[in-house]
């Protein structure tokens, strides 16, 4: 007979080897660390300008970065901040490197989301930042997944759990909580109405002193941020639950967007949820903060099953938070609105006929809604994943330059989709 304790003795065992693991996975000091790109690299595939056009400028300008040289002196080698600066200071037909961003707007956020376990949201939404990092944007990653897939992929481990969504939540409980508590005293008939209590364990436990950057962690990409989540932090759907039963007020589903919306509109441009495989109070999150919804499918009958199932029971989840009365963050409705809705086909082998009879279906179905470049499932794809690491931090010399490039084709499209979705969505929000 096995009881918790049990369960909790096999996690410490597996603990142990998840520390080996990421031993011989990332640095030997235990942390992931992100490795150089070419010059070959950095003119054709993120800068996407000639190589020689690129050697060029390096020649006429020394003051700019001029990356590492290797010993044959064939080949440059750069950091991601050294590809920054270039993007900045260099101009091709006069025209600048920057990506766009629409002037005066907060960043724009996209959920990838879909209740299907092993759709590849993880791996979504790992690969759309490190791309959009590499395009010079500056992003956010909030990991809603107690899993913990992409703050491990990320290099994050060993988070305490008052620093993930769930610390965000329980903080938001108690911050809207006494200002509801504030209302009620000075209320305008002069009668004090009831006062809401939190006990001790949710009060006591130190949240409410936390900052905004308390919660966000750097990782080892310069531009890109996370508020990492945690195995420990699975308990979350139990405990929201507790916390809407002590204040049955408290506008639990708009948590995030008020701890987002208290952000800086400038710190970042981009903020990419990803998103458990449950439809719960995590998730609900994530969707009502979103501006932008993604939804990655497997091109299965049943992965499409499923997706149909998603949309429609998150459907009836939306409607009912539309009957909710309590506090929304400034500007928000309970009927929530995207700006753009997108379906994206994972693991997708253009030679399968079942693959490519079930992408007919979903844009038969979905149509503009269907992302048209899907992600292939190619052998780099299937390494990245072992390994923690998107293709983009994956050295194409550790494969065949064509086998490591064909992935990387693979999801530069996907992204570049995905950056248009987010640019035009971008324009629609107000300033």
């Amino acid at each position: 007979m096995f009881t918790h304790a049990d369960l909790a003795k096999l996690q410490t065992q597996s603990l142990k080897m998840q520390g080996f693991i990421r031993q011989q996975t990332f640095s030997p000091e235990m942390e992931k660390t992100l490795r150089r790109f070419s010059s070959w690299e950095v003119a054709e595939l993120i800068l996407k300008i000639n190589p020689s056009t690129l050697r060029g400028r390096l020649a006429a300008d020394p003051s700019l970065p001029q990356g590492l040289v290797e010993e044959d002196g064939r080949q440059r080698w750069y950091t991601l901040e050294e590809i920054n600066e270039l993007r900045r200071r260099l101009r091709i037909k006069n025209q600048p490197l920057m990506p766009p961003r629409p002037e005066g707007k907060r960043a724009i956020r996209a959920a990838i989301a879909n209740f299907k376990g092993g759709a590849g949201k993880s791996t979504v939404a790992l690969h759309f930042a490190h791309a959009a990092a590499l395009d010079g944007y500056r992003v956010l990653c909030v990991d809603f997944d107690p899993q913990a897939t992409l703050s491990h992929s990320m290099g994050l481990s060993d988070v305490p759990e008052e620093y993930t969504v769930w610390g965000i939540m329980a903080r938001d409980l108690i911050r809207e909580t006494e200002r509801m508590n504030a209302t009620s005293a000075g209320a305008e008939s002069g009668t004090a109405l009831p006062q809401r209590k939190l006990p001790p364990s949710v009060t006591g436990m130190g949240l409410n002193g936390l900052r905004i950057t308390d919660f966000i962690k750097p990782t080892c990409w310069p531009t890109i941020d996370l508020i990492p989540s945690c195995a420990n932090a699975a308990f979350v759907e139990f405990a929201s639950a507790q916390y809407r039963h002590m204040n049955p007020e408290w506008s639990f589903f708009a948590a995030i967007q008020r701890y987002l919306d208290a952000i800086p509109p400038d710190a970042f441009d981009l903020v990419i949820f990803d998103c458990p495989p449950a439809i719960g109070y995590q998730s609900m999150n994530a969707v009502f903060a979103a501006d932008v919804l993604y939804i990655p499918s497997g091109p299965g009958y049943w992965e499409y099953d499923s997706t149909t199932s998603f949309i429609g029971q998150l459907s009836e989840a939306l409607e009912d938070l539309g009957r909710f009365s309590g506090r929304l963050p400034d500007g928000a409705s309970a009927d929530k609105v995207f700006a753009d809705i997108r379906f994206l086909l994972t693991r997708f082998e253009p030679s399968n006929d079942l693959h490519r009879a079930m992408q007919k279906a979903f844009g038969q179905v979905f149509k503009s809604h269907v992302a048209d470049h899907p992600i292939e499932m190619t052998r780099a794809v299937e390494q990245s994943g072992r390994f923690l690491s998107s293709i983009y931090e994956m050295d194409y010399r550790q494969m065949t330059r064509e086998t490591w490039r064909r992935a990387r084709v693979s999801f530069d499209r996907a992204y570049d989709e995905f950056r248009a979705t987010l640019t035009g969505a971008w324009s629609k929000l107000e300033d």
